[in-house]
Protein backbone atom coordinates (compact mmCIF):
# COMPACT_ATOMS: atom_id res chain seq x y z
CA UNK A 1 0.00 0.00 0.00
CA UNK A 2 2.73 2.02 0.87
CA UNK A 3 4.32 1.64 -2.61
CA UNK A 4 1.36 2.87 -4.10
CA UNK A 5 2.02 6.75 -2.87
CA UNK A 6 4.81 7.28 -4.50
CA UNK A 7 4.56 5.70 -8.01
CA UNK A 8 0.97 6.91 -8.47
CA UNK A 9 2.60 10.69 -7.85
CA UNK A 10 5.17 10.01 -10.96
CA UNK A 11 2.35 8.47 -13.16
CA UNK A 12 0.13 11.66 -12.13
CA UNK A 13 3.60 13.85 -13.00
CA UNK A 14 4.19 12.48 -16.47
CA UNK A 15 0.78 12.80 -17.10
CA UNK A 16 -0.01 16.35 -16.69
CA UNK A 17 3.89 17.71 -17.37
CA UNK A 18 3.74 15.41 -21.15
CA UNK A 19 -0.47 14.68 -21.90
CA UNK A 20 0.37 11.05 -21.23
CA UNK A 21 3.00 8.67 -20.45
CA UNK A 22 2.15 8.18 -16.77
CA UNK A 23 -0.76 5.62 -17.98
CA UNK A 24 2.10 3.50 -19.58
CA UNK A 25 3.61 2.65 -16.58
CA UNK A 26 0.70 2.19 -14.18
CA UNK A 27 0.18 -1.41 -15.57
CA UNK A 28 3.35 -2.60 -15.09
CA UNK A 29 3.34 -1.04 -11.34
CA UNK A 30 0.22 -2.78 -10.29
CA UNK A 31 1.79 -6.31 -11.58
CA UNK A 32 4.96 -6.16 -10.19
CA UNK A 33 5.21 -3.93 -7.85
CA UNK A 34 1.80 -4.69 -6.29
CA UNK A 35 1.24 -7.80 -7.30
CA UNK A 36 -2.18 -7.47 -9.42
CA UNK A 37 -2.69 -9.64 -12.39
CA UNK A 38 -2.18 -8.29 -15.86
CA UNK A 39 -6.30 -8.41 -16.78
CA UNK A 40 -6.84 -6.73 -13.28
CA UNK A 41 -4.04 -4.27 -13.92
CA UNK A 42 -5.47 -3.18 -16.94
CA UNK A 43 -8.90 -2.63 -15.85
CA UNK A 44 -7.84 -0.94 -13.01
CA UNK A 45 -5.08 1.50 -14.96
CA UNK A 46 -8.22 2.69 -16.93
CA UNK A 47 -9.79 3.82 -13.61
CA UNK A 48 -6.98 5.71 -11.89
CA UNK A 49 -5.49 6.80 -15.84
CA UNK A 50 -9.14 8.69 -16.23
CA UNK A 51 -9.96 9.83 -13.57
CA UNK A 52 -6.19 11.23 -13.25
CA UNK A 53 -6.31 12.80 -16.63
CA UNK A 54 -9.62 15.04 -15.77
CA UNK A 55 -7.83 16.13 -12.86
CA UNK A 56 -4.90 17.30 -15.21
CA UNK A 57 -7.00 18.87 -18.13
CA UNK A 58 -9.14 21.35 -15.60
CA UNK A 59 -5.24 22.81 -14.83
CA UNK A 60 -4.53 22.84 -19.08
CA UNK A 61 -7.81 23.83 -19.00
CA UNK A 62 -7.72 27.39 -17.32
CA UNK A 63 -4.42 27.98 -18.68
CA UNK A 64 -6.21 27.94 -22.40
CA UNK A 65 -4.00 24.73 -23.44
CA UNK A 66 -7.11 22.29 -23.99
CA UNK A 67 -9.40 22.96 -27.33
CA UNK A 68 -12.16 21.31 -25.58
CA UNK A 69 -14.44 20.45 -28.95
CA UNK A 70 -11.46 19.12 -30.89
CA UNK A 71 -10.87 16.51 -27.95
CA UNK A 72 -14.46 15.60 -27.87
CA UNK A 73 -14.52 15.12 -31.32
CA UNK A 74 -11.17 12.80 -31.06
CA UNK A 75 -11.95 11.21 -28.33
CA UNK A 76 -15.64 10.19 -29.45
CA UNK A 77 -14.02 8.64 -32.80
CA UNK A 78 -11.73 6.71 -30.34
CA UNK A 79 -14.45 5.31 -28.41
CA UNK A 80 -15.14 2.55 -31.06
CA UNK A 81 -11.85 1.40 -31.06
CA UNK A 82 -11.24 1.09 -27.42
CA UNK A 83 -14.13 -0.43 -26.97
CA UNK A 84 -12.90 -3.42 -29.35
CA UNK A 85 -9.65 -3.30 -27.86
CA UNK A 86 -11.27 -4.24 -24.66
CA UNK A 87 -13.07 -7.02 -25.98
CA UNK A 88 -9.91 -8.34 -27.61
CA UNK A 89 -7.47 -8.01 -24.99
CA UNK A 90 -10.05 -10.21 -22.56
CA UNK A 91 -9.34 -13.21 -25.10
CA UNK A 92 -5.23 -13.02 -24.87
CA UNK A 93 -2.71 -15.23 -22.72
CA UNK A 94 -1.81 -12.84 -20.16
CA UNK A 95 2.23 -12.87 -21.07
CA UNK A 96 1.32 -12.17 -24.75
CA UNK A 97 -0.52 -9.47 -23.55
CA UNK A 98 2.92 -7.95 -21.34
CA UNK A 99 5.49 -9.02 -24.59
CA UNK A 100 3.03 -7.17 -26.42
CA UNK A 101 2.94 -4.27 -24.11
CA UNK A 102 6.90 -4.09 -23.61
CA UNK A 103 7.29 -3.99 -27.60
CA UNK A 104 4.87 -1.13 -27.72
CA UNK A 105 6.99 0.76 -25.15
CA UNK A 106 10.04 0.27 -26.71
CA UNK A 107 8.16 1.71 -29.98
CA UNK A 108 7.27 4.88 -28.25
CA UNK A 109 10.37 5.60 -26.67
CA UNK A 110 12.39 5.39 -30.05
CA UNK A 111 9.89 7.41 -32.00
CA UNK A 112 9.98 9.98 -28.99
CA UNK A 113 13.68 9.93 -29.25
CA UNK A 114 13.70 10.19 -33.09
CA UNK A 115 11.71 13.49 -32.90
CA UNK A 116 13.76 14.95 -30.52
CA UNK A 117 16.70 14.39 -32.86
CA UNK A 118 14.77 15.34 -35.39
CA UNK A 119 14.34 18.85 -33.96
CA UNK A 120 10.46 17.83 -34.83
CA UNK A 121 9.92 18.74 -31.11
CA UNK A 122 9.64 21.88 -29.76
CA UNK A 123 12.73 23.97 -29.12
CA UNK A 124 11.78 26.15 -26.22
CA UNK A 125 9.66 26.45 -23.59
CA UNK A 126 6.15 25.54 -23.59
CA UNK A 127 4.28 28.39 -25.63
CA UNK A 128 1.81 28.21 -22.40
CA UNK A 129 4.86 29.75 -20.30
CA UNK A 130 5.60 32.51 -22.60
CA UNK A 131 3.96 36.42 -21.48
CA UNK A 132 0.68 36.33 -24.26
CA UNK A 133 1.43 38.76 -27.16
CA UNK A 134 0.43 41.94 -27.35
CA UNK A 135 -2.87 42.63 -29.21
CA UNK A 136 -1.97 45.97 -30.42
CA UNK A 137 1.66 47.09 -31.31
CA UNK A 138 3.09 50.40 -31.16
CA UNK A 139 1.36 51.13 -34.55
CA UNK A 140 -2.00 50.10 -33.84
CA UNK A 141 -4.29 51.53 -37.32
CA UNK A 142 -7.78 49.79 -38.10
CA UNK A 143 -7.24 47.33 -35.98
CA UNK A 144 -4.30 45.21 -37.24
CA UNK A 145 -1.78 44.11 -35.12
CA UNK A 146 1.96 46.23 -36.35
CA UNK A 147 4.84 47.24 -35.15
CA UNK A 148 7.36 50.64 -35.63
CA UNK A 149 9.98 49.58 -37.89
CA UNK A 150 13.12 52.24 -37.03
CA UNK A 151 14.08 51.73 -40.69
CA UNK A 152 11.31 53.34 -42.01
CA UNK A 153 11.65 57.34 -40.95
CA UNK A 154 8.71 60.08 -41.97
CA UNK A 155 9.29 63.39 -42.39
CA UNK A 156 10.66 65.07 -39.33
CA UNK A 157 12.28 62.33 -38.16
CA UNK A 158 8.97 60.01 -36.96
CA UNK A 159 8.62 56.67 -36.94
CA UNK A 160 6.46 55.87 -39.82
CA UNK A 161 4.18 52.58 -39.54
CA UNK A 162 4.63 49.55 -41.10
CA UNK A 163 1.58 46.89 -40.72
CA UNK A 164 2.39 43.26 -40.72
CA UNK A 165 0.21 40.80 -40.46
CA UNK A 166 -1.56 39.33 -37.34
CA UNK A 167 0.20 36.77 -35.56
CA UNK A 168 -2.71 34.83 -35.46
CA UNK A 169 -3.67 34.84 -39.15
CA UNK A 170 0.31 33.60 -39.65
CA UNK A 171 -0.71 30.83 -37.17
CA UNK A 172 -3.78 29.91 -39.34
CA UNK A 173 -1.55 30.12 -42.22
CA UNK A 174 1.09 27.90 -40.60
CA UNK A 175 -1.68 24.70 -40.03
CA UNK A 176 -1.53 22.33 -42.34
CA UNK A 177 -5.24 21.15 -43.95
CA UNK A 178 -6.71 18.08 -42.09
CA UNK A 179 -8.27 15.09 -43.76
CA UNK A 180 -11.18 14.08 -42.28
CA UNK A 181 -10.12 10.64 -43.09
CA UNK A 182 -6.37 10.87 -41.54
CA UNK A 183 -8.33 12.16 -38.21
CA UNK A 184 -10.51 8.72 -38.43
CA UNK A 185 -7.88 6.74 -39.05
CA UNK A 186 -5.59 8.34 -35.94
CA UNK A 187 -8.47 8.32 -33.01
CA UNK A 188 -9.26 4.87 -34.27
CA UNK A 189 -5.45 3.35 -33.26
CA UNK A 190 -5.53 5.24 -30.73
CA UNK A 191 -8.68 4.14 -29.38
CA UNK A 192 -7.66 0.09 -30.00
CA UNK A 193 -4.33 0.94 -27.91
CA UNK A 194 -5.75 2.37 -25.12
CA UNK A 195 -8.87 -0.50 -24.84
CA UNK A 196 -6.34 -3.31 -25.36
CA UNK A 197 -3.74 -2.21 -23.54
CA UNK A 198 -5.59 -0.44 -20.70
CA UNK A 199 -3.51 2.83 -20.83
CA UNK A 200 -4.70 6.00 -21.92
CA UNK A 201 -2.80 5.89 -25.24
CA UNK A 202 -1.67 9.66 -24.42
CA UNK A 203 2.02 8.34 -26.19
CA UNK A 204 0.03 8.07 -29.22
CA UNK A 205 -2.60 10.73 -28.81
CA UNK A 206 -0.06 13.73 -28.37
CA UNK A 207 1.59 13.07 -31.85
CA UNK A 208 -1.61 12.28 -33.42
CA UNK A 209 -3.15 15.41 -32.61
CA UNK A 210 0.36 17.14 -33.76
CA UNK A 211 0.68 15.53 -36.95
CA UNK A 212 -2.92 15.01 -37.98
CA UNK A 213 -4.69 18.04 -36.28
CA UNK A 214 -1.70 20.61 -36.78
CA UNK A 215 -1.90 21.01 -32.52
CA UNK A 216 0.52 22.73 -31.37
CA UNK A 217 2.49 21.20 -28.58
CA UNK A 218 1.26 22.84 -25.42
CA UNK A 219 -2.23 22.43 -27.16
CA UNK A 220 -1.97 18.66 -27.56
CA UNK A 221 -0.48 17.96 -24.17
CA UNK A 222 -3.60 19.90 -22.75
CA UNK A 223 -6.05 18.31 -25.13
CA UNK A 224 -4.97 14.59 -25.18
CA UNK A 225 -5.93 14.37 -21.50
CA UNK A 226 -9.23 14.89 -22.53
CA UNK A 227 -9.27 12.66 -25.07
CA UNK A 228 -7.29 9.94 -22.87
CA UNK A 229 -10.58 10.79 -20.10
CA UNK A 230 -12.57 9.57 -23.02
CA UNK A 231 -11.12 6.81 -24.20
CA UNK A 232 -10.38 5.32 -20.53
CA UNK A 233 -14.23 5.62 -19.81
CA UNK A 234 -15.11 3.83 -23.09
CA UNK A 235 -12.83 1.04 -22.31
CA UNK A 236 -13.85 0.59 -19.14
CA UNK A 237 -17.69 0.44 -19.84
CA UNK A 238 -16.19 -3.17 -22.19
CA UNK A 239 -14.78 -4.52 -19.06
CA UNK A 240 -17.92 -3.96 -16.88
CA UNK A 241 -19.09 -7.25 -15.25
CA UNK A 242 -15.82 -8.86 -16.12
CA UNK A 243 -13.76 -10.98 -13.56
CA UNK A 244 -10.74 -8.20 -12.97
CA UNK A 245 -10.89 -6.43 -9.75
CA UNK A 246 -8.97 -4.49 -7.30
CA UNK A 247 -9.10 -4.10 -3.99
CA UNK A 248 -11.00 -0.66 -3.64
CA UNK A 249 -8.43 0.64 -0.51
CA UNK A 250 -5.56 0.02 -3.05
CA UNK A 251 -7.74 1.75 -5.77
CA UNK A 252 -8.30 4.60 -3.99
CA UNK A 253 -4.72 5.35 -2.49
CA UNK A 254 -3.08 4.45 -5.84
CA UNK A 255 -5.67 7.31 -7.72
CA UNK A 256 -5.50 9.85 -5.21
CA UNK A 257 -1.59 10.03 -5.39
CA UNK A 258 -1.49 9.82 -9.11
CA UNK A 259 -4.13 12.95 -8.87
CA UNK A 260 -1.83 14.82 -6.94
CA UNK A 261 0.90 14.64 -8.67
CA UNK A 262 -0.88 15.11 -12.49
CA UNK A 263 -1.93 18.69 -10.78
CA UNK A 264 1.63 19.23 -9.94
CA UNK A 265 2.69 17.71 -13.60
CA UNK A 266 0.16 20.25 -15.16
CA UNK A 267 2.07 23.18 -12.70
CA UNK A 268 5.59 21.99 -14.07
CA UNK A 269 4.95 21.70 -18.14
CA UNK A 270 4.41 25.67 -17.97
CA UNK A 271 7.99 25.83 -16.64
CA UNK A 272 10.07 23.27 -17.54
CA UNK A 273 11.04 22.62 -22.20
CA UNK A 274 9.02 19.97 -22.99
CA UNK A 275 11.45 18.34 -25.08
CA UNK A 276 13.42 17.69 -21.57
CA UNK A 277 10.80 15.48 -19.88
CA UNK A 278 9.79 14.07 -23.30
CA UNK A 279 13.77 12.69 -23.28
CA UNK A 280 13.70 11.69 -19.63
CA UNK A 281 10.66 9.82 -19.96
CA UNK A 282 11.82 8.16 -22.75
CA UNK A 283 14.66 6.75 -21.47
CA UNK A 284 12.40 5.69 -18.62
CA UNK A 285 10.02 3.88 -20.49
CA UNK A 286 12.80 2.05 -22.42
CA UNK A 287 13.84 0.31 -19.56
CA UNK A 288 10.43 -0.39 -17.73
CA UNK A 289 10.18 -2.33 -21.57
CA UNK A 290 13.09 -4.24 -21.21
CA UNK A 291 12.13 -5.40 -17.76
CA UNK A 292 8.74 -6.11 -18.83
CA UNK A 293 10.00 -8.38 -21.85
CA UNK A 294 12.45 -10.13 -19.06
CA UNK A 295 9.77 -11.07 -16.93
CA UNK A 296 7.39 -12.17 -19.29
CA UNK A 297 9.07 -13.81 -22.34
CA UNK A 298 10.70 -16.87 -20.17
CA UNK A 299 6.95 -17.30 -19.38
CA UNK A 300 5.97 -18.01 -22.94
CA UNK A 301 8.14 -21.07 -22.91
Amino acid sequence: MLLALPIGILIGLSLGALGGGGSILTVPALVYLLGESPHSATTASLIVVGVTSLAAMAVHLRAGRVRVRSGIVFGVLGAGGAFAGSRLSASVDPNVLLVAFSVLMGGAAAAMLYRQRSGTAPAGPSAASQPAAPEHGTGDVGGQVGHADRSDLGPGGGVAVRQLPPRSAARARAVPSVSPARVVIAATVVGLVTGFFGVGGGFVVVPALVLALGFDMPAAVGTSLLVIAINSASALLSRLGTHASIGDGLLITFTAAAVAGAVAGSRVASKVRPERLAVAFAVLMIAIAIYTAARSIPALA
